[in-house]
């Protein structure tokens, strides 16, 4: 049951996470936020309470807020939602009989548009609340969604303690300067260069820093501790996810596969999860440039389909790869959101701080123009990474 239920879970938290950042925002700076649903399209089903409608749309991926806001109409389209109302309806008959109309069960007289006959009030609308609300409320989601990174990581190392390989070797290549200095398998590294190590991460990361000479190497061996110098052979690694190039030194060990456990009190797996949360979050912005220089194809890009596929695999290793997943998608989405894209928050972002700057509003035709262009932007991406969905289903 967990694996069939394992997309909408990851899909369903990390947009509900970052849905909530924008809606409990506006509630915050007293914007009129009629809508939150997790999904898009029609209403399936919800409850109003109070001035929102808190529903689930038909389709289980996607979410929106809705606000009072000019750009209303092109974005509840955009966004999924099917009650385009408008909110100025005081006054004009037509403008009532469609909210009521669209409305339907959820019309009362009592309330705002577009679920009643009354005029949203001038201070309740996005635009007329002050630079700095506008931009808490476009910055929300990708708050919340790296809270959410941070905070599944510090549970997981509440929880699990750092998670690391030994440093024990598995097994030589011979002919390479591991075998040459008579390394062999089973033999534990507890020093490199002078400096201690338990870690196999700490082992490649102080050999792969040398390119030229030797290195000293500290082993323990049927607990009597030997000491080698090893030279290395440069080899030149290209990153598969940035597409970055190096030169590194490699020795020819193998590590042994296994897994040791250190326990961490709360502070120590907080500052871990900031700290592996600032790394996924690196990782991203890397790739993201390399897809802007060229340096990583787009047909590494992958789409729902590949996240749904991925979400299964995480399901079938137990909910702690599934909730690594959800960690690692949200800080994805709060990276992407940041993009400049007018339909993404950092296009919306830029947008109001351009308007901070000229003192007033961008004209209606322009926000339309940009609407549109984000619109195709993300058509245009869409398009790409479900045709190497697809393919990649074929391949395997």
């Amino acid at each position: 049951m967990l694996r069939l239920l394992a997309p909408f879970i990851v899909f369903g938290i990390v947009v509900f996470v970052h849905e909530l950042g924008h809606f409990l925002a506006a509630k915050l700076v007293g914007i009129y936020a009629p809508v939150f649903s997790l999904g898009w399209g029609r209403r399936w089903f919800g409850r109003r309470v109070g001035e929102t409608d808190y529903r689930i749309s038909v389709f289980p991926i996607g979410g929106y807020v809705r606000m009072a806001s000019r750009d209303d109409e092109s974005m509840a389209g955009i966004e999924g939602g099917s009650d385009r109302g408008q909110f100025d309806a005081v006054g004009a008959a037509d403008r009532i009989a469609a909210n009521r109309e669209a409305a339907g069960a959820l019309w009362d007289e009592g309330a705002m548009a577009p679920f009643g006959p009354k005029a949203v009030p001038p201070t309740r609308w996005f635009e007329a609340k002050p630079l700095w609300a506008r931009l808490l409320v476009l910055s929300a989601g990708v708050a919340m969604n790296i809270l959410l990174t941070m905070s599944v990581l510090t549970g997981l190392n509440v929880s699990r303690g750092r998670v690391y390989v030994p440093a024990v070797v598995d097994s030589v290549l011979v002919g390479q300067p591991a075998a040459l200095a008579g390394i062999q398998a089973g033999d534990s590294i507890i020093a490199v260069g002078g400096q201690p190590v338990t870690e196999w991460s700490e082992v490649v990361e102080r050999i792969s820093a040398v390119t030229t000479g030797t290195i000293d190497v500290a082993l323990m061996r049927n607990g009597v501790r030997q000491q080698v110098a090893l030279g290395t052979v440069v080899r030149e690694v290209t990153d598969p996810e940035t597409g970055r190039t190096a030169k590194v030194g490699r020795v020819g060990i193998a590590v042994r596969d296994g897994r040791g456990r250190v326990p961490l009190s709360f502070t120590q797996a907080v500052v871990q999860g900031a700290e592996e949360t600032w790394g996924m979050a690196t990782r991203i912005s890397d790739v993201l440039g390399g897809l802007a220089t060229g340096r990583v194809a787009v047909t590494n890009l992958g789409g729902p389909i590949t996240i749904a596929r991925t979400s299964v695999q995480a399901a079938k290793g137990g909910m702690e790869n599934l909730w690594i997943l959800i960690a690692f998608l949200s800080i994805n989405i709060a990276i992407f959101n940041l993009l400049p894209v007018p339909l993404l928050d950092g296009g919306q972002i830029l947008l109001a701080l351009v308007e901070g700057a000229k003192g007033s509003a961008v004209s209606m035709r322009t926000r339309e123009l940009l609407a549109r262009a984000g619109v195709a932007a993300v058509l245009v991406l869409f398009v790409l990474v479900t045709f190497n969905d697809v393919r990649a289903l074929f391949t395997q």
